[in-house]
């Protein structure tokens, strides 16, 4: 059945659209509270694999672990095995003084400045996402009367760097809007691949706090993110029944 060698999945066992998070736990709490005949169809190492169905439309929930090796395993596995259209729901911190916690960041592109995406083409090559996702992205949520944000993101492969302050005052001065450490080898290589992809992320670490504090929080389940959370996934889940 040429089942895949991480995912576990073979060809068929999926839906063309695919939701994607990092974090395994994140799969259960959207398939809880926007699935029905939710089924985990395969679990292994980061990657948790959930089917159902939104509004009467199949769709499959993956989480993908941290970091653009892991998305871009996933990204390659999930294409193999019927995968047309993916988005993710992730988070990030700001890096604008203005996008509060909880707010959502709709990706346009992002800084590839995240070696993944760099072992299959330079970095010269544009991250950009679907043109047809982010319109029906920022749709929902417009007619949702949300606020929210939409341009160009940066992903990375290090909260720690030594000089981390200054690398995010430079990209806050270049007008990029927060930073996660997926979402550039997601376009990147779902464009190489011929995937339809895109992203929107949950603001969880203001611009200049603490990331641990901020991260922290977010994993207490500080009502104002996880509500982010929800109302990604819900938008994310909209958009995908309208292209599949």
């Amino acid at each position: 059945m040429n089942q895949q060698p991480h995912l576990l999945i073979s060809h068929g066992q999926i839906a063309s659209g695919i939701l994607v998070c990092g974090e395994p736990d994140r799969v259960n709490r959207i398939a809880e509270r926007f699935l029905t005949n939710s089924v985990l169809i395969a679990e292994n190492r980061e990657y948790r694999i959930i089917n159902g169905d939104y509004q009467g439309n199949p769709v499959t929930l993956c989480s993908t672990g941290m970091g653009a090796p892991s998305m871009i395993i996933a990204l390659e596995e999930l294409k193999r095995c019927g995968a047309e259209y993916i988005i993710r729901v992730g988070s990030a911190g700001a890096l604008q003084s203005n996008i509060g916690l909880g707010e959502l960041i709709v990706a346009e592109g992002a800084v590839r400045d995240e070696g993944g995406s760099k072992a299959y083409i330079p970095s010269e090559f544009p991250a950009i996402a679907d043109h047809q996702l982010v319109h029906l992205l920022k749709t929902d949520l417009s007619q949702q009367n949300i606020n929210f944000y939409s341009g160009i993101v940066r992903s990375h492969d290090s909260f720690y760097t030594d000089d981390e302050d200054n690398i995010c005052e430079y990209w806050h001065k270049q007008g990029v809007l927060g930073a996660d450490m997926e979402t550039s080898a997601l376009l990147t290589v779902g464009r190489l691949r011929q995937l339809k992809t895109a992203a929107i992320l949950n603001n969880v670490v203001l611009y200049q706090q603490n990331v641990s504090e901020g991260i922290n929080a977010y994993v207490n389940e500080a009502e104002d993110m996880i509500k982010g959370e929800q109302l990604a996934a819900y938008t994310a889940l909209n958009a995908l029944i309208k292209v599949v």
